[in-house]
């Protein structure tokens, strides 16, 4: 397998449009392997991985903990609870600490934005960025890709519509540029208040209404308001919000493409900007996600460490 040249996966950009392809390839291969009744292979068999998760994660940590299990890399796990910084540590002191262990890579989520830099500048494991603040969050924009690549069987000349609060999100921060990168069109859907200050340096399109540019999305995706990072609502409230940007049964069957795909990175808010009934139907692809989550965390970390044996 060909590997990452950058020693960290903090931002999207740090890889390049081949890489990316190089990694929805390579996930497929672990896809299939995820699929065999022995899902165990040694490939990172001696390597030491840290999850430094100083914020809530369901999804994205369990995904990296049993992508790292499935490698046979040996993984230690921290959370805000069991770290030394609720007694004051600072960041910097955390990252040299690991850095003392010598481990081979940290996987860090942090509600601020910048942290995984942080820990880049002040140790020599390779750093990925599993979220941090508003800024970006890679792999779940790689596991995006993957199943939109797997669906479509390409990415180039699609159009994709970011629904909801991306001016908090680190998902709309990392998906957008590489949606641009790779030839697709990226557009915001939100009302002003939830729209980014600069649009255009994430090489989006904004549009303020979804029922105008529904029947031109072939990917919508959903995103939830993110009541923990605002201070507040940023509408009047969400019976309104859902009235005019929630996935609902009556703009799926009716406004969106027949073969169109919904997403949503998780958790779902249901009954605000999606309702039950767009969850249960076969276009919306929020499992197909959660499970290309595993077989594409596992190929960024083996190309990122150089694993060794086949993976056939």
């Amino acid at each position: 397998m060909p590997s990452i040249k950058s020693k960290h996966l903090i931002r999207i950009q740090d890889l390049t449009n081949d890489e990316i392809y190089a990694v929805l390839e390579n996930a497929a291969t672990f896809k299939e392997i995820n699929e065999r009744p022995i899902k165990k292979l040694p490939t990172l068999r001696g390597r030491t991985i840290i999850n430094l998760f100083l914020e809530p994660s369901t999804r994205t940590r369990s995904s990296f903990e049993l992508a790292e299990k499935r490698l046979s890399a040996d993984s230690l796990n921290f959370s805000a609870s069991s770290s030394a910084t609720v007694k004051g540590e600072s960041l910097l002191d955390t990252a040299e600490t690991f850095d003392a262990m010598k481990v081979d890579m940290v996987v860090a989520r942090h509600k601020y934005g910048g942290y995984c830099n942080i820990l880049a500048d002040h140790m020599d494991a390779k750093i990925v960025n599993g979220g941090d603040g508003i800024h970006q969050h890679p792999t779940q924009t790689l596991l995006d890709l993957f199943t939109i690549y797997e669906h479509f069987g390409r990415i180039e000349g699609l159009t994709v519509g970011i629904v909801g609060d991306i001016y908090h999100s680190r998902v709309a921060g990392s998906l957008a540029p590489a949606l641009a990168s790779l030839g697709a069109t990226p557009i915001f859907i939100a009302p002003p208040a939830y729209q980014p200050d600069v649009p255009e340096e994430l090489g989006a399109q904004v549009a303020y209404t979804l029922d105008e540019v529904l029947p031109e999305l072939d990917v919508v995706n959903l995103l939830r308001i993110q009541g923990e990072r605002a201070q507040g609502l940023y509408v009047p409230s969400l019976r309104e919000y859902s009235a005019l940007y929630g996935m609902n049964s009556h703009r799926m069957n009716n406004l969106m493409k027949k073969d169109a795909i919904i997403l949503h990175p998780g958790p779902m808010n249901r009954g605000v900007e999606v309702t039950a009934e767009v969850i249960a139907d076969p276009r919306m692809l929020v499992l197909d996600q959660v499970n290309a989550g595993v077989a594409v965390r596992m190929a960024v970390m083996y190309m990122m460490l150089g694993g060794d044996g086949d993976v056939e």
